[in-house]
């Protein structure tokens, strides 16, 4: 796994140079259930999940750390004839009715990051990262009804031929070396009580090829 920006980049234009990755099964299996409101995909890299979204007229909030995936990004929005715009930060896209493709740079791992706007979203993806601080964070930022879908590496991965995972988006491509450090990958059963504020919906570990763990859960209604 790339440790730096700049690996980031470069991992994100190579990859552009091969045909686009396409989104993950959970998502393109689910995404006729999945709420249509304002959507926050983190960690957004160059939208294989945000242009779904945003395809079927929805508001997406895309965030990714990589100047290059956020750059692919807009221009795959340019060719899909997509509106989008650039936002400084997260209050920005909440702040406004704006219905199209809102980008954010944004290191999700610095040491004082932005907090996910309360309240603001119908839908949240966090597909191929983790990041534990955020869980918390991730709950509040759901509307009462809203949907959280969540699916990472576990350790799992670490058994399997190579210690990495076929990567979903890119068919052919043979096995892409996912993370190896245990402080990126789900414990066994981890996923499954990381937000006891939410109700689960769904919940499966597979160990077959790929290690991963997925989680479909819901922020009940009050009152």
């Amino acid at each position: 796994m790339p440790s730096n920006l700049a690996e980031w980049d470069t991992k994100h234009r190579q990859r552009a140079q091969d045909s686009p990755s396409g989104p993950a099964s959970l998502v393109r299996e689910l995404l006729p259930l999945l709420p249509r409101g304002a959507a926050l995909d983190l960690a957004c890299g160059t939208g294989r999940h945000a242009l779904l979204l945003a395809e079927r007229h929805q508001p997406v909030t895309g965030v990714d750390w990589s100047p290059a995936a956020l750059e692919i990004l807009e221009e795959r929005a340019t060719a899909a004839h997509l509106n989008f715009r650039r936002c400084r930060n997260l209050q920005e896209t909440t702040s406004g009715t704006y219905t199209g493709l809102q980008l954010v740079q944004w290191d999700l791992e610095q040491t004082r990051p932005q907090e996910l706007p309360p309240e603001s979203f119908d839908l949240i993806l966090c597909i191929q990262y983790l990041q534990r601080s955020l869980f918390q964070q991730m709950e509040r930022a759901l509307r009462p009804g809203g949907v959280l879908l969540f699916e990472t590496y576990t350790r799992a991965q670490l058994c399997l031929a190579g210690g990495g995972l076929r990567d979903e988006g890119l068919p052919g491509k043979g096995l892409a070396v996912g993370p190896k450090n245990p402080a990126y990958l789900l414990a066994p059963g981890e996923l499954r009580s990381a937000f006891p504020g939410l109700h689960l919906l769904f919940y499966r570990e597979l160990r077959a090829r790929q290690g991963i763990a997925s989680l479909v859960a819901q922020k009940l209604e009050t009152g």
